[in-house]
């Protein structure tokens, strides 16, 4: 299918933003906001953002990707992946004002993309959006990192040859063995205060829940359907793998009743050849949006 694209200027609070917007022909109900991971702009590591909305668009799914404020060319202080709620919902706006027909949205991120995607539901709730395409999510804690580095690189390490000669010829250096000590630490630290925790805010406290937690409670609450993709060869899905099976906010994550898990082995954080490119638009396509043109 056909499709144009083209440049398009909003605001949030008061700074421009710029944005691209990839419409079809004939456009779906539901359109797709690229929410970028950082720090990036539009465009995404090896144009993949780019690359992705053309491949939707051709597809029918209008798709606008844009860049926060105080990215690439929008305006305004830069800022987390933590704090681009009203980015995002202006965005959405955007959309739905560039292409009326829409009437549902997809959030499709990657990294800490995914994460600001999950965010903006738990802060807003907001009905329009019907799917989440996630990708690697984001989900660092100290302790969190140093399990996966432990349990996917330092034991790796230990049964390989290399590292023992290059230990016994002093080859390791100080700096090396301090980590792995520190992460070690850290690991026993974490299971050892692991406890269950209520997922639902203490409004009798000043101190807001970790994000971790916030996107634990938006995922378990959202009705739509969650696609997620995970890497086989990036520490951040492998963290985001120990890090859910693990922590009490989300032992329910993985038994979503709309969720739809795919990993595929041997891939990069950004999925970068055009082998694995293109297995995440067929994935996106046929798992996590809805025939072009079907209303929900």
């Amino acid at each position: 299918m056909k499709y144009t694209e083209e440049a398009v200027l909003f605001s949030c609070h008061g700074d421009t933003l710029l944005g691209i917007v990839a419409k079809p022909e004939v456009t779906a109900e539901t359109g797709v906001i690229v929410v970028v991971g950082g720090p990036q702009y539009r465009a995404g590591s090896h144009r993949q953002f780019v690359l992705l909305s053309r491949v939707l668009a051709t597809a029918g799914y209008p798709v606008l990707r844009f860049d926060y404020r105080g990215m690439g060319d929008s305006e305004g202080q830069q800022r987390g992946f933590r704090s681009v709620s009203s980015d995002i919902a202006a965005a959405i706006d955007t959309l739905q004002r560039c292409v009326p027909s829409v009437r549902h949205v997809a959030l499709w991120g990657l990294c800490d993309g995914a994460s600001a995607a999950l965010l903006y539901r738990f802060d807003t709730q907001d009905p329009r959006v019907s799917t989440l395409c996630l990708l690697n999510p984001w989900i660092r804690s100290e302790t969190s990192f140093a399990r996966t580095q432990i349990k996917h690189y330092y034991t790796q390490r230990l049964v390989e040859k290399e590292f023992w000669t290059k230990l016994f010829k002093g080859k390791v250096g100080h700096k090396a063995i301090s980590e792995l000590l520190r992460s070690v630490q850290l690991a026993v630290a974490g299971r050892m205060h692991s406890a269950p925790r209520a997922c639902a805010p203490d409004w009798t406290t000043a101190t807001p829940l970790p994000y971790q937690q916030r996107m634990a409670q938006a995922w378990d609450n959202f009705t739509g359907n969650i696609l997620l993709l995970l890497s086989g060869d990036d520490y951040t899905a492998k963290e985001f793998s120990e890090y859910t099976r693990n922590n009490p906010a989300w032992k329910k994550s993985m038994k979503h009743p709309s969720l739809t898990r795919c990993e595929l082995p041997g891939a990069d954080h950004t999925f970068s050849s055009a082998t694995y490119r293109a297995q995440v638009e067929d994935l996106t396509l046929r798992l996590g949006l809805p025939r072009s043109g079907q209303s929900h």
